[in-house]
């Protein structure tokens, strides 16, 4: 009799280990997938962060292979602004001085401000040159140059659009990244949120442009003096 217990417990004990067992695997499987769900999803917001900054990257570029030929053909203009030309000219190299691997969005914010903040300067220039056309007629009315103008204005438009999806893909991807639990797993392979891009200072307020070429500007009034 005593036997027979004793192989009852052994039995009952076995039968409870196994359950115990089975509830640990059951346990482990559900958070190996959380894990690999989790670290698939922020593979794949990573990959399409990259996406959209290589087609930031590509709009930008297209921009700058305008440049050479816009400049080619306002050069042909009499006495056109020799300073505008060399403007444009000196922002688009220092355009090329700011190296950013094409094909993996920055983390550095840094280091993309440093992006923006040439690209601006190559709009601005870019701003001003079409604004100094105003005072040559033949351009104006120059095929090559109004095709030009055109396709920079197009290509103006795509860098807005490519720069907010860009934005809205590291929106996605940083909320990933910062949301508990998945920021476990972030931190644990490396993954860190990406900058956004920035309004340029006075994005807010639209240029004053005076197209009065031709009128010189007023002097300036005498500051008054005081009653001796």
């Amino acid at each position: 009799m005593a036997a027979n217990h004793i192989v009852d417990l052994m039995n009952k004990f076995a039968i409870g280990c196994g359950g115990v067992l089975v509830i640990v695997l059951f346990f482990a499987f559900v958070v190996g997938l959380f894990f690999w769900g989790s670290y698939n999803r922020l593979v794949t917001l990573d990959q399409t962060v990259n996406k959209k900054w290589g087609d930031v990257q590509s709009v930008y570029q297209r921009r700058a292979d305008l440049i050479p030929n816009l400049v080619n053909t306002v050069q042909g203009a009499a006495n056109f602004e020799k300073s505008t030309v060399v403007e444009v000219t000196n922002a688009r190299a220092s355009v090329g001085q700011v190296k950013i691997d094409p094909n993996k969005a920055p983390t550095d914010p840094a280091q993309l401000e440093q992006f923006q903040a040439a690209q601006g300067a190559l709009s601005n220039a870019l701003s001003r040159l079409l604004v100094v056309v105003e005072r040559y007629p033949e351009l104006k009315s120059n095929q090559n140059f109004l095709g030009l103008q055109a396709q920079l204005e197009g290509t103006e438009n795509r860098i807005s659009v490519e720069r907010n999806n860009f934005n809205a893909t590291v929106q996605d991807f940083n909320t990933a990244v910062r949301r508990f639990p998945t920021n476990m797993i972030a931190g644990m392979f490396g993954f860190s949120p990406r900058p956004f891009f920035a309004a340029q200072p006075g994005a807010e307020r639209a240029p004053a442009v005076n197209f009065n070429f031709g009128t010189p500007a007023p002097a300036a009034s005498p500051a008054p003096t005081g009653s001796p």
